[in-house]
């Protein structure tokens, strides 16, 4: 009988990743050299050249911005994504700049940073809310250390499966009118398993207010067309869960890691400097 026919020798993925100036990927493990192999040669640089990324990265090599979503697949497909949701996200992300903006009314008590920084970063959270609680001190890193880049806001957004949301966010909204809003801000969130409303005169306290007070207010609904305010921002804009997080009203959804909301902040910086459009390569 004949032997059968030798198959053809398969293409090194990794090749699509050699070759390019500036850039090295070797550190990558193998399976997310395929998956960046695969963004590379599927998906088109944002700089609105007619390349795929790989092609723009040899072809257009003073392209800065094939680089930059270059770092950011490689980023993401390091973190186990694969090459379709990694591409899907790049999509939606750069997408995310061209479509409308939500305008987010901010309380300036409830802010930190200067107010004429280039981007406002708006999170919508709940105090109840497990992963608000991690999120919380990489976005407030995040921010303390970009203070001339970015003011940071926050905006309570009690949800309905946490019982006791609302008078979490009574009692941060009450501390806000004491001048104390960041203070119990981050009593709140160091106490996430214990916000029953008699748990929170006590909190008031830790941070030198009259607890009394709080819990007088607390039976009342003084704040209640206020959060209503909120829930109708948050209605507004599409938000479905927290924390949701908005750059200059543009939805943010990268991830609560440093490095990916320092580069989000700087494309957003681009972005506003060239009047809403990419700089010129």
């Amino acid at each position: 009988a004949a032997a059968p026919a030798a198959e053809a020798p398969s293409q090194d993925p990794a090749q699509a990743l050699t070759g390019i100036p500036g850039m090295d990927f070797s550190s990558l493990p193998p399976a997310a050299k395929r998956e960046l192999s695969t963004v590379f040669t599927d998906e088109f640089c944002y700089c609105g050249c007619p390349h795929t990324l790989g092609a723009c990265l040899k072809q257009h090599t003073t392209c800065k911005h094939a680089k930059r979503m270059a770092r950011l697949s490689a980023r993401m497909v390091a973190d186990g994504g694969p090459a379709s949701e990694v591409i899907v996200t790049l999509s939606k992300y750069y997408a995310s700049f061209r479509e409308p903006r939500t305008p987010l009314k901010v309380d300036p008590r409830m802010c930190q940073g200067d107010a004429n920084a280039p981007v406002t970063v708006t999170e919508f959270s709940d105090f109840e809310c497990p992963f608000c609680g991690k999120a919380r001190p990489i976005l407030e890193g995040f921010a303390k250390k970009h203070p001339s880049e970015v003011r940071f806001c926050y905006l309570p957004f009690p949800l309905s499966i946490h019982a006791n949301a609302i008078p979490a966010a009574q009692a941060v909204l009450w501390a806000r009118d004491q001048g104390k809003f960041w203070q119990m801000h981050d009593a709140l969130f160091g106490q996430q398993e214990n916000l029953k409303p008699e748990a929170l005169p006590a909190l008031a306290k830790s941070v030198g207010l009259d607890g009394d007070k709080l819990a007088a207010v607390l039976k009342t609904d003084k704040y209640k067309d206020e959060i209503e305010g909120f829930h109708a921002q948050g209605r507004t804009a599409a938000i479905n869960s927290t924390p949701s997080v908005f750059f200059n009203g543009r939805a943010y959804d990268l991830g609560f890691q440093e490095g990916l909301l320092e580069h989000s902040m700087e494309d957003e910086v681009e972005w506003r400097a060239n009047n809403n459009a990419w700089a010129a390569d």
